[in-house]
């Protein structure tokens, strides 16, 4: 939640699935305790949870099965240029070079950043 706060960004609700994690008293204390109303999906519709499993669809595509691993270490390693390069290059609407977080946080930016820095 820093990282948010550091960036002017303040979390009003959480929506999650219905997973034993997001139905334990932890989850609802540390929702509580921040001032954050945990919501949930309705059970069955996956519709509801369309972007989030939509993120899991580009994550396998594009890192997890996007090529050949040696090792989990090498995958683990990949994860973090992948972020960089879906946050801050690709942007929702195909390459522009803008990124998911400066569009969602409507900022404005220019430029192409390589996958790998």
């Amino acid at each position: 939640m820093a990282w948010y706060a550091d960036h002017g960004i303040t979390t009003e609700r959480v929506l999650s699935d219905n997973g034993s994690a997001y139905r334990s008293r932890t989850w609802h204390d540390t929702c509580t305790s921040l001032g954050i109303t945990p919501k949930k999906t309705r059970p069955y519709r996956p519709q509801t949870n369309g972007k989030v499993e939509r993120f899991h669809r580009t994550l396998a595509d594009g890192w997890a099965y996007a090529r050949f691993y040696a090792s989990n270490q090498e995958r683990n390693s990949a994860l973090a240029p992948w972020l960089h390069f879906y946050n801050h290059c690709e942007s929702p609407g195909g390459w522009s070079g803008i990124g998911h977080v400066r569009v969602g946080v409507g900022r404005s930016g220019s430029g192409r950043d390589s996958y790998n820095h």
